[in-house]
C-alpha cells in the first residue's frame, strides 16, 4: 500500500544523498513514485544510481545525478550550485550519506576517525547549510542519525560521536531556521539490513535479538516514514526512532 504524497504544494525538488544503495536507494525511489523531482546524490556507485534513475522515470518522476563526496565542500558547492541552476529552489533534503568503520575508541586511527566525522557530521551540515539557502518557501532537512547516537555501542565511538553530534545539529538548525519555514528532524531508522548492516554479522544478530519483534526493521517502512515526514509542516527539532530494540546495556 503506497503512503499518502508529502503535502506540499506542487512537485517537490528533493535531494537524497548517499541515494545509489540501502536506505538512500529506498528514499528517492519512495519519492519517485510521486513524481517528485530526486537529486540521486552518490560518491562511486553510478551504475546503481543510473538504476535508480531509470525507476523513477517509469515512475513519472525526473532525476538529476549528483556525484558529490559530501565530505568535500568544494563538490557540496558544485552539487548545490547545480540543482539552483537546474530546479532554482530546493524543498527537501534527506541527509543519508554515512560510513562506519567499527573499532575501539582507542583502536580507532587518527584517518578513521577523521574521515567518519567528515562523512556522517561535516558533510550533513554542509548539505544543511546550502539546503536551507535554496528553501526559499520554507522545506524539510531530515537527517538520518543513528541508535547509536543517543545510546552508544562498544567498537563504534566515533560512529557514535558523529550521530550523537548529528542530533544536536538538528535541533540546533530547528531553532535556527523554524522563522523561514524551514522543519529540521531526525530519523533513526534502525538496524537495517543494508550492505553497511549486513556486513557486520554478529551485530545483525544481536540486533534481531534484542529487538522485541525478533526481527530487523523494514527498509521500506523506512523510506515511507521519511517521506512522510517530510510532508509534515508542523513538526521540528525532534528525534523519530523507528528501531524496536530496548536498550538494556552493552
Amino acid at each position: 500500500m503506497r503512503s499518502d504524497p508529502p503535502q506540499r504544494a506542487g512537485v517537490l525538488n528533493v535531494l537524497v544523498t548517499g541515494a545509489a544503495r540501502g536506505l538512500g536507494r529506498s528514499i528517492a525511489l519512495r519519492f519517485g513514485m510521486h513524481g517528485c523531482n530526486v537529486g540521486i546524490n552518490y560518491v562511486k556507485s553510478g551504475d546503481l544510481a543510473r538504476e535508480v534513475a531509470e525507476q523513477i522515470a517509469r515512475f513519472g518522476g525526473s532525476t538529476t545525478l549528483c556525484r558529490a563526496n559530501v565530505s568535500k565542500p568544494d563538490q557540496v558547492e558544485a552539487m548545490f550550485a547545480r540543482l539552483k541552476e537546474e530546479w532554482g529552489s530546493l524543498d527537501v533534503l534527506v541527509n543519508n550519506a554515512g560510513i562506519t568503520q567499527d573499532a575501539l575508541v582507542i583502536q580507532t586511527s587518527e584517518e578513521s576517525w577523521q574521515r567518519i566525522m567528515d562523512v556522517n557530521l561535516k558533510g550533513a551540515a554542509s548539505c544543511a547549510r546550502r539546503a536551507a539557502e535554496m528553501m526559499r518557501d520554507g522545506g524539510h532537512i531530515i537527517n538520518i542519525a543513528s541508535l547509536s547516537g543517543m545510546i552508544g555501542r562498544p567498537g563504534q565511538g566515533a560512529y557514535a560521536m558523529a550521530k550523537g553530534a548529528l542530533v544536536g545539529l538538528t535541533k540546533s538548525l530547528a531553532a535556527e531556521l523554524g522563522a523561514g519555514n524551514i522543519c529540521v528532524n531526525a530519523v533513526l531508522p534502525g538496524y537495517l539490513p543494508t550492505d553497511m548492516g549486513l556486513a557486520a554479522s554478529e551485530a545483525m544478530q544481536r540486533a534481531i535479538e534484542e529487538s522485541v519483534l525478533g526481527r530487523l526493521p523494514d527498509i521500506d517502512d523506512a523510506a515511507k516514514f521519511i517521506v512522510q515526514l517530510a510532508g509534515m509542516n508542523g513538526v521540528s527539532g525532534q528525534v523519530f526512532n523507528l528501531d524496536s530494540r530496548l536498550w538494556g546495556g552493552p
